[in-house]
């Protein structure tokens, strides 16, 4: 019995959107549904899947877009993120319209997360953590058993998100990889809201925004 995951790349920003289920009951949570729900419907399909649950790090429209609309028609609860995102989740449809993408359906979570909660999916349980920089209300989901973190855009494979959109925070952030991400442990491997896998170990070596070197 074990948490296994499978990242989707969605709409044009290219976010990763990740299924996590457990391998004994099947049962799943997809994480940050951005948009192209088919697609991701269609993984859920295909790998014989129930999906039980909606899980946020963060609010931005790459990650959230698709959230109302998932909830509405599988009838789903929204889990996360931190309350500091509401302002993000009040702004859905400006943020659609802004980047282009379709109108996003607004929503209210069904649970709100705080640091040292938990999330569990089938038998399977993820702590969070909350990891505000990017945005104030970012969370991150991390698997001890697989040493696995689901990291939204808090760090990127030699990069970290951006803190010039309102809420965000560059010495904040800083703060939130070192204290949060880097307890972890240097094994872990995280994936991140856009791009490659990486593991902390790495990123302290050869990142240069936040590398020990």
């Amino acid at each position: 019995m074990t948490l296994r995951y499978q990242t989707i790349p969605v709409t044009a920003f290219q976010q990763n959107c990740s299924l996590v289920w457990c391998d004994e009951t099947m049962e799943a949570a997809v994480i940050d549904p951005g948009g192209d729900l088919p697609r991701i419907l269609a993984a859920v399909q295909q790998r014989g899947l129930t999906l039980k649950a909606i899980w946020l790090t963060h609010a931005h429209i790459d990650h959230a877009g698709g959230t109302g609309q998932l909830a509405r028609e599988q009838a789903l609860p929204i889990i996360g993120p931190h309350t500091g995102d509401q302002f993000w989740i009040d702004g859905l449809a400006k943020q659609s319209q802004m980047f282009g993408f379709p109108p996003a359906e607004s929503f209210t979570p069904t649970r709100w997360l705080l640091d040292g909660d938990s999330v569990s999916i089938g038998k399977q349980t993820l702590q969070v953590r909350h990891c505000p920089g990017h945005t104030p209300g970012h969370v991150v989901f991390y698997s001890p058993e697989i040493q696995r973190a689901f990291v939204g855009d808090v760090l990127f494979a030699g990069g970290i998100g951006r803190t010039d959109f309102p809420g965000g925070d560059h010495a904040t952030l800083i703060t939130s990889i070192k204290q949060r991400l880097w307890p972890m442990g240097d094994a872990t491997v995280f994936i991140p809201g856009h791009g490659p896998e990486s593991s902390f170990g790495e990123e302290r070596r050869s990142n240069p925004y936040v590398s020990e070197r």
